[in-house]
């Protein structure tokens, strides 16, 4: 019997603690005994997304990409974790409809949080015109309005949202 991976998908402004929350949820389920790959938006498009920009069309593009991943994954017992900005609505909803077992989670953290946070200048360069069509600054973020479980990374710790995360999911057998 092989169990079929799952995908933890975590949505949410660029510095609002997805990759980093990524990282402990990864290493939490490993050390659980669970086989675990955490695929990150920003090296996902250096590894297979260098062809895209970020308009609305080719950021879908990317988002299939990032699923198509997680079904080849997901079907070889792996259960992912997908740390990406996902702005749109209709981008989560393809992942959901195309992912046997999704867990959408909400990476809340409010915009000026981020903007203090971002460690890349990226806010910086956005507010100042110099990166166009980027998400929270000119380009929106469509927040999840259903999301299987939200946290705040300004107000909890790293610990308290990955064993919220970990209450939430589970991993069933299927047959083979």
């Amino acid at each position: 019997m092989l169990q079929q991976g799952q995908t933890i998908w975590l949505t949410g402004l660029p510095s609002s603690g997805k990759t980093t929350t990524a990282l402990a949820l990864t290493a939490a389920l490993r050390a659980n005994g669970q086989t675990v790959e955490c695929l990150d938006g920003d090296e996902l498009r250096r590894a297979i997304g260098k062809d895209l920009g970020f308009s609305r069309e080719d950021r879908m593009e990317n988002i299939r990409r990032a699923v198509y991943l997680c079904q080849l994954l997901n079907r070889n017992g792996v259960t992912t974790i997908v740390a990406m900005i996902a702005p749109y609505t209709e981008m989560r909803e393809y992942a959901r409809a195309n992912l046997k077992q999704y867990v959408e989670v909400f990476v809340q953290c409010p915009l000026e949080e981020c903007i203090r946070r971002d460690v890349k200048g990226l806010y910086k360069l956005a507010v100042a015109g110099e990166i166009p069509s980027f998400t929270g600054i000119s380009d929106v973020y469509e927040q999840p309005e259903s999301p299987e479980i939200t946290i705040r990374t300004d107000l909890s710790d790293i610990e308290i949202n990955v064993a919220n995360i970990m209450k939430e999911i589970s991993i069933s057998p299927i047959e083979v």
